[in-house]
């Protein structure tokens, strides 16, 4: 259980085992209430995000990207205790109205919108309750990872609330707009079995190793080329939401960018060679 002394958002960064790079871990700290978030937590988690997001852009804006000050390759959510993130505290909710708006002094505290800045891998680590506010929260990552005890549920319509951080758009792009109906309109909860059937989680790992496996995940990620990492997140995440004929024009546009800047460099595909000529590298087998 969180004392009072401790912030209701915590955010630890860990070197990776294998790749020597860092994740950072932000933990919704409110065991007690089941990480329900109000205020205080949204206005965490928006901060924690948003600094995250502004390091990932200077470092992106240096004139070599390829020499990076930062080691930081993903971020990992999950919630402290039994659950990921109950919903709203509705004993001291965020303001709906604001939490909706697109003014720019109102997008500072919203932490999804933050979220959505962050051009590195955002990896959910789930478990337990998902639950209508947390479970756009959920949505907001890149990929997500449950384990046995994860269970997603949408309450808005049972008690007539109106989604404002993307679950009507979110969840029937990710799972088909039927299923996204029938979890959204009869409020009905969605185990972890069923929810890795419909493509909401991406493994579903025994109970208590979903943060675990996400930091595994990490590690793998920072193994590869982080550069290149952030623009493929960059081009999916803009063909996605365009029409395929959009979205494969702009990823020609990304390609042309990328290699005009490698062709410069050298560097990408001098480690390609290296990569292909390293007998000792483990190849794959047919």
């Amino acid at each position: 259980m969180a004392t009072k002394d401790e912030p209701v958002v915590l955010c630890e960064r860990v070197e990776l085992e294998n790749c020597g790079h860092e994740v950072a871990i932000i933990t919704i700290n409110r065991p007690d209430r089941l990480n329900c978030f109000n205020e205080e937590v949204c206005l965490g988690l928006s901060d924690i995000f948003a600094r995250i997001a502004d390091e990932i852009d200077a470092r992106d804006s240096q004139k070599n990207p390829n020499q990076e000050t930062s080691t930081l390759v993903a971020v990992i959510l999950t919630g402290a205790g039994k659950s990921f993130c109950a919903g709203a505290d509705l004993s001291n909710p965020p303001n709906p109205l604001s939490q909706s708006s697109d003014l720019l002094c109102y997008l500072r505290v919203n932490p999804v919108y933050q979220m959505d800045r962050v051009r590195i891998p955002i990896i959910g680590a789930v478990k337990g309750h998902c639950i209508t506010g947390g479970f756009e929260l959920a949505l907001a990552c890149d990929f997500l990872i449950g384990d046995s005890t994860t269970k997603f549920k949408d309450t808005h319509v049972k008690f007539g609330l109106a989604p404002c951080w993307g679950l009507s758009q979110k969840l029937q792009r990710l799972v088909g707009p039927n299923r996204a109906k029938y979890i959204s309109l009869s409020a009905t909860s969605v185990a972890a079995t069923k929810a890795l059937e419909w493509g909401l989680l991406n493994e579903v790992v025994p109970n208590g190793h979903a943060l675990q496996r996400s930091i595994e995940i990490a590690d793998e990620i920072g193994a590869n080329q982080s550069v290149m990492v952030r623009r493929y997140k960059r081009a999916i995440k803009e063909g996605g939401a365009m029409s395929l004929g959009h979205g494969l024009q702009r990823e020609r546009e990304l390609g042309i960018a990328h290699y005009l800047e490698a062709f410069n460099d050298g560097s990408t595909f001098e480690g390609a060679r290296d990569f292909i000529s390293d007998g000792n590298r483990p190849r794959s087998k047919l």
